[in-house]
């Protein structure tokens, strides 16, 4: 142990970045007897969280500079609960930033330079005993998680100096510990030369954000453990070695031995090692031949046990008496690597369905529990997620072991990311970036991809080891990927940072890019290439976006070498607050009074911050799934894309829907070999009357698993197939129901006119521009003139991309739409009533919108919108009818694609069938509110009230798209969250010709894909028939 005394330039020194810290390590346990090993807690670890002393300070000249001292009066301290995030337990205050450093604008700093007047210092101290296990041992202390740089004593003495926030920082106790009365004083800064470093997209806490604990050691110690498990002769025999490094007194390690089995998941002993020679280094190694391999598909392990005992001397084994030391470490046997110049697992192709992943809770910050994680890699398992991608640094050791026994794919990413060093304002400027090529520089990020690399190195979920993100390119990441190959030839190395500085293109194993549209894919896969391609990050999920997904994972099977991607991210970044009106909400960046901040750019997840599902979950699921299914009248064909699992895991369930009613089912089961597609032959009856049938498949878990119940969904397929001519015109309708119906009366007014049937009445008004009044059977339903609308709140897409600006005036027209009394035609039929009005647009060119109502003696009003597109004309966010009924409709269902929400360009996920829903259930909780709630290919909706009373829109011809929301598109667009929208005195219904997709490649400036617009240009039509029911 290094003596020297603790120094605040440190923290502006990039080459300390350490003092006296133990080298890194594996994270295996051990154990001082089998006992102990099985029940799987460690008597020689005690833990150090829970509720410290705690005093808070701004800046290091008004901390509390001597409070390490033993005896130091602490009455002035407050509490603090470790683990956890200074800025989360009331003090300092959060601040979420992207690319720019946090001090952009209040300070000005180059690296490695930090800001003195404010720069939080929190000062803990854990007063404690040492536990008997512990005692007379060497004993260090473990912080798994410090947020920026901090500084360590014991009963007054320096302990050591740590930076790296996200890997183990360990130091040795034993010259300073005692059994009774120890004071352990941890002083930690919110910024030092790291945060240079530490510029990654997330909210910018300090702290002490992970696991605090003791450990002592036996007095022989494995000190290192690395397990290579891999595989030969054809893939089929596993290939196994062990390095072991141990720790101890010679003359005491020279009476021990050390001992080893290999057991499968029935505990058969696989390779044994008998009786070796304890010393500093000790290798193991042995052949299993037809090795069971591991797999995301099937995460088999098997379990080494080492033993470190003491020689009893006659040649005996060891008993229970003599074992010093006992370690069990799971064992994966796999092989990755570059065949062809395509990544392969164990022989096979492999394609990542990725994202990635923030460490994130909405009340905890990244001080995530096991229970987060369980949430999250269940869920990740249940929507057909292989892979994520741990951005962009180290996660808990836990998150690695759930993986391996789980089967999640990993690329481990190292603790680096200093983007606002050479991104300025989109514009690559590196004139200063850090690391780069600097020499001061270099020693600290190698230590980041060290520490990272010896600590998960036997875990075989990770695949690839990345040098970090967005920090440019030079001779340091250079440094590390050099690094990464020669300690571990097993793994991949990776780096998308060399796409802006070619010159470092060998860092990368593989060509990485961001938001690479699928064009720009294309282009790079038929230009030959050397390297395979993957999208680290993909699909901007921000808000309501993941629109045109299908676009990248169609590319999977057109070229070999391309490998998949990782989309944008898993969970919103966003914090539990209350608003100043005591409203709880989720907060995002500028909620917290911090500036600069990049506001709700931290909301990009397919799940929200309080781990509920968005509905862009569905889609992910869908096109994410590995088995495709194709139903047919009496046959499906089953296509299985997994790599190494038949489809004897599942039992498929076939069922038949006539116009959304399911009519028929059957199960059976079915064996497709991996990578093959078969089709099974289902007997059932032949359908002939007249409807709409949709064939649907589902393919469910036969037996639980680790991650889901029996019966669960993982995959299904659809078609729709209509017999008959489902769907009558709406002259033919009319004239049918005129035949068949009572008369009714028209009664001409001054202002309105009115039509009365058999038990309804209708009332259209010449001066409002439609119907305001609609009653049936007693059952008041429309009130205000439904109206032709053009707009949506925008999304965060439209924001980005310009739309909401560039197609502006169709705001103005959805508002301010022109009327005069002249503009309303009435045409008196045999049969019918027919009412047209023609809506002025405040556009330039100048354009109209007419609408016709159609009214026949059964109560039943045909409504045919027509848009009249103009050259010149800007896209479209929308075109249909918006309808505002009294807030008692509060209940609906509807025959079409569901059941979340969907848009044109993010429906493949969706199927056919009926469903019900609520307006307030039917709001998305993006973190700012913005068009939600559509559903495509509706056939018919029907909207019931408090009353019983039911009114229905049935689409004519073509299906159109719909949304019933408690709040209109303006007041959406006005709120910037959740709960500053009002308490809800209506409900809106859209009524859809068409709506715009969504979008999702990025969200600063990807535009929708022409197929998903709706040109301003071209006319739109389309017709539905309201009726009360």
């Amino acid at each position: 142990m290094e003596s020297r005394a603790a120094s605040l330039e440190w923290l502006e020194n990039p080459e300390v970045f350490e003092v006296n810290r133990v080298e890194a390590h594996s994270d295996h346990r051990y154990y001082e007897s089998r006992r102990e090993m099985a029940r799987g807690k460690m008597r020689l670890r005690q833990d150090l969280n829970g509720t410290w002393k705690f005093s808070y300070a701004e800046n290091p000249g008004v901390r509390e500079a001597s409070f390490y001292q033993d005896g130091y009066d602490l009455s002035r301290f407050g509490e603090i609960v470790v683990p956890g995030h200074i800025q989360l337990q009331g003090y300092d205050k959060c601040q979420y930033i992207n690319t720019m450093y946090p001090w952009d604008g209040h300070a000005e700093l180059r690296p490695p330079h930090v800001a003195q007047d404010y720069n939080p210092v929190g000062s803990y101290v854990k007063e404690f005993d040492l536990e008997d296990a512990l005692e007379n041992k060497r004993v260090f202390v473990s912080f798994q998680g410090v947020e920026t740089a901090f500084y360590v004593w014991l009963n007054g003495e320096f302990v050591g100096y740590g930076e790296d926030s996200f890997t183990p920082s360990e130091f040795e106790l034993t010259p300073f510990i005692r059994k009774t009365g120890n004071r352990l004083a941890v002083e930690v800064y919110k910024r030092s030369s790291a945060s240079w470093i530490e510029d990654q997209d997330f909210f910018r806490f300090s702290g002490i954000f992970r696991d605090v604990y003791l450990y002592a050691v036996p007095k022989v110690h494995v000190r290192d453990l690395f397990v290579k498990a891999g595989l030969e002769d054809c893939y089929r025999d596993g290939v196994f070695s062990a390095e072991l490094e141990l720790m101890g007194e010679p003359e005491l390690m020279a009476g021990c031995l050390v001992n080893g089995i290999l057991y499968d998941q029935e505990g058969t002993v696989m390779c044994h090692w008998d009786r070796m020679p304890c010393e500093e280094k000790v290798t193991l190694g042995g052949k299993i031949s037809r090795v069971h391999k591991w797999s995301g598909e099937d995460p088999y392990l098997y379990t080494l046990v080492l033993m470190i005992a003491e020689d009893p001397g006659d040649g005996s084994e060891a008993s229970e008496g003599h074992v010093i030391e006992i370690l069990n470490q799971t064992v994966g046997f796999r092989t990755f690597e570059m065949i062809d110049k395509i990544m392969c697992l164990n022989g096979q192709r492999l394609v990542f369905h990725g994202i990635n992943r923030h460490e994130f809770n909405v009340r905890r910050g990244r001080a995530v529990t096991k229970a987060d994680m369980l949430w999250d890699i269940h869920f990740m398992k249940q929507h057909n997620i292989n892979a994520v991608r741990t951005c962009h640094y180290p996660n808990q050791s836990l998150w690695y072991e759930l993986c391996d026994e789980f089967g999640i794919y990993l690329i481990d990413e190292a603790n680096l990311e200093s983007h606002g060093s050479w991104q300025k304002m989109g514009a690559c400027e590196p004139s200063w970036n850090v690391p780069g090529s600097l020499p001061e520089w270099k020693e600290a990020v190698v230590d980041r991809a060290k520490s990272m690399l010896e600590r998960d190195k036997n875990h075989p979920s990770v695949l690839i080891w990345s040098c970090g993100n967005e920090s440019y390119a030079g001779e340091d990441i250079l440094a590390m990927s050099k690094f990464f190959k020669e300690r571990d030839d097993s793994r991949l190395v990776h780096y998308e940072g060399v796409f802006w500085n070619r010159k470092f293109n060998d860092i990368s194993d593989m060509e990485s890019r961001m938001y690479a549209k699928p064009a720009e894919v294309e282009e790079y896969l038929r230009r030959a290439p050397e390297k395979p391609f993957i999208l680290c990050e993909y699909m901007h999920a921000m808000g309501n976006s993941l629109g045109g997904m299908k676009k990248y994972t169609d590319l999977a099977d057109k070229y070999p070498m391309y490998q998949g991607g990782f989309i944008w991210d898993y969970i919103d970044q966003a914090l539990a607050r209350r608003d100043l009106d005591g409203k709880e909400g989720l907060g995002y960046g500028g909620d917290f009074t911090d500036r600069p901040t990049d506001y709700n750019f931290c909301g990009n997840g397919i799940v929200y911050g309080d781990r509920t599902v968005s509905p862009k979950a569905q889609e992910v699921k869908y096109l994410y799934q590995n088995l495709e299914l194709e139903p047919e009248p009496g046959v499906v064909w089953i296509r299985n894309k997994n790599l190494f699992v038949g489809t004897e895991g599942y039992e498929f369930h076939y069922r038949v829907l006539k116009d959304g009613e399911q009519v028929w089912e059957t199960r059976f089961t079915a064996d497709v070999a991996p990578q093959s597609r078969d089709r099974a032959v289902v007997k059932m009856p032949s359908f002939s009357e007249r409807g709409e049938y949709a064939y649907q498949v589902s393919a469910v878990l036969r037996e639980k698993t680790l991650w889901a119940e029996e019966g669960f969904e993982v995959a299904f397929g659809e078609t729709v197939v209509k017999i008959g001519g489902v769907v009558e015109s709406a002259r033919n309708a009319e004239i049918a129901r005129a035949a068949a119906a009572p008369t009714m009366k028209v009664i001409h007014g001054d202002v309105n006119i009115g039509v009365r049937g058999n038990g309804f009445y209708v009332l259209f008004s010449r001066t409002e521009g439609g119907i305001v009044a609609l009653r049936s059977h007693g059952q008041e339903w429309i009130t205000r003139a439904p109206m032709p609308t053009y707009w949506r709140a925008s999304t965060d897409n439209d924001r980005g991309n310009q739309f909401a600006v560039n197609s502006a005036v169709w705001m103005g027209a959805d508002c301010f739409r022109g009327y005069q009394n002249s503009d309303v035609d009435v045409l008196e039929e045999i049969g019918r009533v027919t009412v047209t009005y023609t809506y002025r647009l405040p556009v330039a060119p100048e354009t109209v919108t007419e609408v016709k109502y159609v009214v026949t003696p059964d109560g039943h009003i045909g409504v045919k919108c027509h848009y009249h597109g103009q050259p010149g004309l800007p896209e479209l966010p929308l075109f249909g009818m918006r309808f505002r009924f009294l807030e008692a409709v509060n209940a609906f269902s509807w025959y079409g694609q569901g059941p979340e929400e969907s848009y044109v360009d993010r429906c493949n996920g969706a199927r056919l069938g009926i469903y019900e829903g609520t307006p307030a259930g039917s709001m998305s909780r993006y973190l700012l509110p913005q068009e939600c709630g559509n559903h495509t290919g509706v056939r018919w909706l029907e909207l019931r009230n408090r009353n019983g009373g039911r009114l229905k829109f049935t689409a004519v011809n073509t299906p159109f798209e719909m949304s019933v929301l408690p709040y209109t598109a303006e007041e959406l667009e006005s709120a910037q969250h959740m709960e500053e929208l009002p308490v809800p005195h209506y409900t809106v219904v859209n009524i859809l010709a068409r709506q715009r997709g969504v979008g999702g490649d990025d969200s600063w400036g990807a535009p929708v894909y022409p197929e998903y617009c709706i040109s301003g240009e071209r006319d739109v039509e389309f017709s539905f028939v309201i009726e009360c029911v």
